[in-house]
């Protein structure tokens, strides 16, 4: 009977560890497979992406100030140029979400360096005169803005969820209004700053055009109505059709 009860006790001691083995496999195999499990569906999300996701952006501009639709001897003198800043919201109007709308606000600052004074007589007239370097010494004569804007844009472009770097075409217009205005002409023993003057068209529109690649765009905005409604130069009788195109270049961040 000892003898059976040594065999039983040699016979459960060899198996013991045997079983023991075979349970820890099972255990690791179920925890491996769920870890790998976890890993595939992390995998899935990094894939696909946010399917609602929106190109939602702030934007910076710099640019440089050209003049249109003003008298032949007009010219731009000195510094011009503009920085404009915002938010707009991106409402994507198809499944891919690569075309949409966008609507937004703004402010613009801009300086037009030009050859086109503006005055005021004794009898508070506005006068517009073009400033002729053989006639005419002076050191500063500039036309300068501040605009709260309201843009929207049409949007085209190749994103997906997951690439945050595509080409970009979006065209739209921006309605704005000048807040604040300021023509200045400084000359030796003289300085003129007209704050008020009744021809200038506060509301602005312009038609505007951004292209590019990533963060960095090309831009390119046109003045739609003029700066002054109904002006003419005094020296030249010159309709003063004054309106800007402007160059450069847009960022958009986020």
């Amino acid at each position: 009977m000892r003898g059976t009860y040594f065999y039983i006790s040699c016979f459960l001691f060899l198996i013991a560890p045997v079983v023991f083995a075979q349970q820890t496999d099972t255990n690791l195999n179920t925890n491996t497979n769920a870890f790998s499990t976890r890993l595939d569906q992390q995998k899935k999300v990094d894939t696909v992406g946010d399917l609602k996701y929106r190109e939602d952006q702030f934007y910076l501009g710099i640019t440089y100030n050209l003049l249109s639709n003003v008298p032949s001897a007009v010219n731009i003198r000195g510094l011009s140029g503009g920085i404009h800043f915002g938010f707009l919201r991106d409402m994507p109007i198809n499944k891919r979400r690569n075309i949409a709308i966008a609507v937004g606000g703004g402010l613009s600052f801009d300086v037009y360096g030009n050859t086109l004074f503006i005055g005021e007589t004794p009898q508070e007239e506005t006068i517009f005169t073009i400033l002729n370097d053989d006639d005419y010494i002076y050191d500063t004569n500039r036309f300068t803005t501040a605009v709260i804007e309201a843009p929207f844009e049409l949007r085209w472009r190749t994103s997906t969820p997951t690439k945050y770097g595509f080409w970009r075409v979006y065209a739209g217009f921006r309605l704005g209004y000048a807040y604040w205005y300021q023509a200045k002409f400084k000359q030796e023993g003289n300085e003129v700053t007209q704050t008020d003057i009744p021809e200038f068209n506060r509301t602005r529109l312009a038609a505007t055009l951004s292209l590019g690649y990533n963060k960095v765009n090309f831009y390119a905005y046109y003045s739609i109505n003029p700066f002054f409604d109904g002006a003419t130069t005094s020296n030249t009788a010159e309709t003063v059709d004054f309106r800007t195109i402007k160059l450069g270049i847009l960022f958009y961040i986020l």
